[in-house]
């Protein structure tokens, strides 16, 4: 029985090379981390519901109320679900890192066989001899030098008491500008003795902090990198 060899034709090697990439880099993409959208009434930052605070004590007097902390000569401070407070951001960080490796390996054999019975060992007319040379090198440095800072404020909610009376807050503000929006959102816990008269109280003072700043639009987008070059930088880019 006769067999023939069929030859794959040069078009379905590059197709087939071509879906093989497109294979490569749509698994890269999909191992990219992408920004989520961000819009406004987030419920995580929403204010508290109006219909889910509790309804005002009773009055059983004719100037104090029992389980109602008010006092006639206390600041009005933030103590009550829903209540609003003013968070002053005073946030300054700076870091710096620098790292740098670098290995080098260098190895060398041969092998000259010596004659037996005053012949040269050998196979059709190749010498068995052996010589092997081999270097591999690596360096990498990296450096990094950062500063952030945030200054300004916001005012937000109360919106849970803890039992231990800690307030929990949350809240966002949204500037729309002509070229997009600008945001701020802020989730901690602070403890009533933090509070000023003023009813503010500094970030620094925000335990478990969220605070999140950025923007959506034209210009916020046109400062971002694309997906291929989020692809080219991440770890999943084997060059």
């Amino acid at each position: 029985m006769n067999t023939t060899n069929k030859l794959v034709p040069a078009s379905k090697v590059l197709t087939l090379a071509l879906v093989f990439m497109a294979s490569v880099i749509t698994s890269g993409c999909t191992s990219v981390p992408f920004e989520e959208d961000v819009f406004p009434n987030d419920p995580d930052y929403a204010p508290v519901p109006a219909s889910s605070l509790r309804a005002a004590p009773s009055i059983n007097g004719s100037l104090y109320k029992s389980n109602y902390s008010l006092s006639l000569f206390s600041d009005q401070q933030a103590t009550q679900v829903g209540d609003i407070i003013t968070v002053i951001f005073d946030e300054q960080y700076n870091s710096s890192k620098s790292a740098e490796t670098q290995s080098k390996k260098d190895s060398s054999n041969s092998s000259t066989p010596t004659s037996i019975l005053g012949t040269v060992p050998g196979w059709r007319n190749l010498g068995l001899d052996i010589d092997l040379d081999h270097s591999r090198s690596f360096k990498g440095s990296g450096d990094a030098d950062r500063s952030n800072s945030l200054s300004g404020t916001i005012s937000v909610t109360v919106s849970d008491i803890l039992p231990s009376g800690v307030l929990q807050i949350r809240g966002e503000k949204w500037l729309t500008l002509s070229e997009g929006d600008e945001y701020i959102r802020i989730v901690g816990l602070i403890r009533p003795q933090d509070i000023t008269p003023q009813n503010t109280v500094m970030s620094s003072k925000v335990a478990d902090a969220r605070i999140k700043f950025g923007g959506r639009g034209n210009l916020n987008n046109a400062t971002k990198e694309g997906w291929f070059g989020r692809m080219t930088n991440s770890a999943w880019w084997p060059f």
